[in-house]
């Protein structure tokens, strides 16, 4: 009789390589290079795909059944919260202007992201690159949903929350993360990867999972937390995607160091000015704080990017360009943010407030060498000129920075006075940049960044009307044109959140006063 043979059960990592990297072939009636053009034209160097990790070592069947456990409990959770009027539990109907930024623009980046991944994992040769970027693509489709899932139940009762994928495409202030996304996936595979996943997803994605997150459940909203903190589970599999990138191309050849840098240092300053509008709404729009934008800088940022950076000076690797700027910043970006928001709320889907007296205190006591001496003066000359009827509304269009599309409005390094302004010239025409970094960024590139989009530009073209509307027709007003453009409702979704709809509905469900709110 036979010896029965008994098969050696595969061990997690040679399971996940007979799953991945032994399902892949190379090409026989076409060259490889052919058929996975883009990995090499960015000048990276790989020598052995091999070499690529993947610490989680995620199978599919492994994958689905992680992920389905997640979304039974989150569900639950947003049902839950859903049937039993969730939405009357939190702390200020103010925090749910915070929910439409989030969802108009940060929602929309997770189907980019996840298009940006299907996309770049088509592109690489190796088994391993291309199994990661597919789950993280899939991850990114689900954050999308999820979110999208969660927040529309705020839609039910709360105006400026119905259009997002709509405004996402045309609303003036949503051109900054929307070019942030663009930019990144029409670069190639690799700079696609050094933006998203190492540069966004670890370096700075912390600050709008953690603290954020965290504010929103300190002001009653468990929808919002829970997808959030599914999401972040999800992030830790995406940083660690990040950093093997990052580490996998540096270690293949001396030669990709420098390209790894430059990319390193534009992705960097890139999300930086992404991140100025979460810095708005945890330092502004949270009617309960945790934490301030300056501390959340210094616990996820500073910190963890000093390790970061102290692990990688041994592939040559140093901290960004823009390192310096970025963390004095910290004491000034959240307030020059809020303050375009407040001017401009005219043309926003998004209501605005003056900070109440107790939320200047605590501005003043967390930003003690700039709130007081360089902030708390407007706030309070706009208070006083909003009590005597003449609450200011600007009504001219501001100056875009080319690269990354923010109004003019940050300062000088070392001097919060003077607002910071470059310009380049290209081919006859000059553009203009908030800093040297986006000034350098589009100086790399100049052939792209003209191409912009810059909203101002295209309203004064007449590019942002309907088709139907005249310009030329008497009683033509242009503001109401590009609202109608941009399906905003005049009075409902913009305007100062006293007296706006959202407080007077809000007060009224729960039996409150309306003037005891403004109070």
């Amino acid at each position: 009789m036979d010896t029965p043979v008994i098969k050696k059960k595969l061990g997690l990592k040679d399971r996940y390589a007979a799953m991945t990297r032994d399902l892949a072939w190379d090409t026989t009636y076409q060259p490889m290079d052919k058929v996975f053009p883009y990995d090499k034209y960015e000048g990276i160097k790989i020598h052995d795909w091999d070499k690529w990790e993947d610490p989680f070592r995620l199978t599919m069947d492994a994958y689905w059944k992680y992920q389905g456990e997640k979304e039974k409990k989150l569900y639950a959770v947003i049902e839950a919260f859903a049937q039993n009027n969730g939405q009357l539990g939190v702390s200020d109907a103010r925090y749910i202007n915070a929910l439409k930024l989030f969802l108009t623009g940060v929602t929309p980046l997770e189907y980019y992201a996840y298009r940006g991944f299907a996309h770049a994992g088509r592109q690489f040769t190796g088994a391993g690159a291309r199994v990661a970027c597919q789950m993280q693509s899939i991850d990114e489709l689900r954050h999308y949903q999820t979110e999208t899932h969660a927040l529309s139940h705020y839609n039910k009762y709360f105006n400026g929350l119905h259009s997002p994928q709509h405004m996402f495409d045309r609303v003036w202030y949503l051109s900054v993360p929307k070019s942030f996304f663009e930019d990144a996936y029409t670069g190639g595979p690799f700079e696609f990867l050094t933006a998203v996943s190492f540069s966004f997803e670890y370096v700075l994605t912390n600050l709008l999972f953690v603290p954020f997150m965290s504010g929103a459940a300190h002001n009653g909203d468990m929808s919002t937390v829970t997808f959030g903190f599914s999401a972040q589970s999800d992030e830790s599999r995406h940083m660690t995607l990040g950093i093997e990138c990052i580490k996998f191309m540096l270690e293949q050849d001396p030669d990709n160091v420098p390209i790894v840098q430059g990319w390193i240092d534009k992705w960097f300053w890139r999300g930086y000015r992404l991140l100025s509008i979460v810095a708005m709404m945890q330092d502004y729009m949270l009617p309960k704080r945790v934490m301030s934008w300056r501390e959340s800088w210094e616990m996820y940022v500073e910190d963890n990017g000093e390790a970061l950076f102290k692990d990688l000076a041994r592939y040559g690797i140093r901290k960004p360009k823009g390192w310096i700027q970025a963390c004095e910043g910290k004491d000034h970006i959240s307030h020059q943010t809020y303050a375009i928001f407040y001017n401009y709320n005219a043309a926003a889907a998004i209501h605005t407030w003056i900070p109440k007296e107790e939320e200047m205190a605590w501005l003043s006591e967390k930003y003690p060498e700039t709130f007081d001496q360089v902030y708390k003066p407007r706030w309070d000359y706009w208070r006083e000129q909003a009590d005597k009827g003449n609450r200011f509304y600007q009504k001219t269009l501001p100056m875009l920075c080319q690269t990354c599309q923010i109004p003019m409005i940050f300062t000088e390094l070392g001097d919060a006075t003077k607002i910071a302004y470059r310009e380049s010239d290209y081919l006859g025409n000059k553009y203009h940049c908030c800093s040297d970094h986006c000034k350098e960024i589009f100086d790399n590139e100049p052939e792209k960044y003209v191409q912009a989009w810059l909203p101002p530009q295209q309203i004064y073209q007449g590019n942002c009307f309907k088709p139907e509307v005249d310009p030329a027709k008497e009683g033509f007003d242009p503001l109401l044109a590009v609202l109608d453009y941009y399906n905003m409702k005049v009075g409902s979704d913009n305007f100062d959140f006293d007296g706006s709809e959202d407080q007077k509905n809000f007060a009224a469900w729960r039996g409150d006063s309306v003037e005891g709110a403004q109070k």
